[in-house]
């Protein structure tokens, strides 16, 4: 019964890595729109996000910038064999706010508050997959206070630790076993809190091109303590003492990222930009876990996810077509880091493409309200998750324990937002 515990953590850890799943970057209004490029924009407060290097080269004092999105995800689900078709439609809600001071021509600090990895899924009650997934509910805040030196007139370095604030809720049932029904486990784990630290540099190498280089290491969220509780447990389920509730221990690692990148600007008008993603993900094999219960003795388990590394190609332009209208529009192409048989419903995503566009109306010197919207196409994929190991089955000698869950999937999401930007 073990193993219960261990794949419905496998399941909590994928699910609480968004990047490695379906995560949609939504951190600024502006660089959303522009195919959410940015390592190399100098365009508001956003900069202190996409690289705090940046925030030297704001022109004025105070930049503050405030942004919210809906989330409208869609995932359906086609069994391959019997046709059996399943769904789960979704909204989340990111935000962000990020705000930064100069202190002098040489010294500018900041602060960005983002949700990088809020949402939610459910699928239908019953459906067939319900062994691996019911529903989620993860919610994640980050904040990063930065600073930044300009070393030069051309160049400028920045950086600052990230603190991270996270919960989850995840739901399934224990087996796809009859005999215990809709019997499942649920899945909490509160105030997850884990650090990591941001660095970047900015180059203008002439009036028209900059370069930007950013850095995010690893962080691993800690879950201590969280609960495992069991629930609609029928007559059978309830005699087995394996069916108590208990705590769990894990750790839910979120890989380092590289984006490098370049800015155009060829007139007062226009601006290209270009970021490319590295993000580290093979560092994500398998899930550790330790599981406590009413056996003495603590019991250790290993998941496998096999996790490989993936890029995200970005481009972004904008055009100042008037005194009081900024046009903005972009698009990216994202990798998944999924690899065949790796394929699991709690992150029914492949390959992808992302469709932004956006504007800025300035209502002042001041004040401006800026909109964005994004699309995101995930290919269609026919892919399998290959090491489900039923916790009620014991397989014969020299057989293998794992056994497949598989089908065709298809996802997009659309993500509508609005926020402002306000300086002096």
């Amino acid at each position: 019964m073990r193993k219960l515990f261990s794949l419905s953590l496998l399941t909590l850890a994928s699910v609480s890595m968004f990047a490695g799943g379906y995560r949609v970057s939504i951190q600024g209004q502006k660089q959303l729109a522009m195919g959410h490029t940015g390592v190399a924009v100098v365009n508001s407060a956003e900069v202190a996000f996409f690289n705090p290097a940046g925030m030297s080269f704001l022109d004025k004092k105070f930049n503050l910038s405030v942004g919210g999105n809906a989330l409208f995800a869609k995932t359906r689900y086609q069994d391959s064999q019997y046709n059996q078709t399943a769904g789960t439609d979704n909204l989340g809600t990111p935000f962000s706010l990020y705000a930064t001071y100069k202190i002098n021509d040489w010294v500018s600090a900041g602060l960005a508050v983002y949700t990088p990895y809020g949402s939610s899924v459910e699928w239908d009650k019953g459906w067939k997959g319900a062994h691996l997934v019911n529903s989620i509910d993860l919610q994640a805040i980050f904040v990063q206070p930065t600073i930044s030196f300009k070393i030069e007139d051309v160049f400028s370095i920045g950086g600052g630790p990230i603190y991270a604030n996270g919960s989850v809720n995840f739901n399934r049932n224990i087996t796809p076993n009859p005999l215990l029904g809709n019997t499942n486990v649920d899945l909490e784990a509160k105030n997850i809190t884990a650090w990591g630290y941001n660095v970047g540099m900015m180059f203008k190498l002439t009036n028209e091109v900059t370069l930007g280089l950013d850095y995010r290491s690893e962080i691993i969220m800690e879950a201590r303590g969280g609960s495992a509780n069991y629930q609609d447990k029928n007559a059978i389920a309830s005699l087995n003492p394996a069916f108590t509730d208990g705590t769990f221990d894990a750790d839910l690692p979120l890989p380092a990222e590289l984006t490098a990148g370049l800015s155009y600007k060829p007139s007062e008008k226009w601006l290209f930009a270009f970021d490319y993603n590295f993000t580290k993900w093979s560092t994500y094999k398998n899930l550790d876990i330790t599981i406590y219960n009413q056996n003495p003795t603590p019991v250790f388990s290993e998941n496998k996810r096999d996790y490989k590394d993936a890029s995200t190609f970005r481009f972004g332009a904008q055009y100042k077509a008037t005194k009081k209208f900024t046009l903005r529009g972009g698009y990216y192409i994202d990798e998944s880091p999924v690899q065949n048989g790796y394929f699991a419903p709690e992150t029914p995503r492949n390959d992808s493409k992302g469709y932004t566009g956006g504007l800025t109306y300035q209502v002042n010197d001041k004040l401006g309200i800026d909109m964005s919207f994004l699309y995101l196409h995930f290919d269609q994929i026919d892919n399998s998750y290959d090491y489900y190991n039923d916790p009620l089955t014991s397989p014969p000698p020299g057989q293998s324990p794992y056994s497949s869950f598989g089908g065709t999937y298809k996802s997009t999401v659309f993500s509508p937002g609005i926020g402002i930007t306000y300086g002096f």
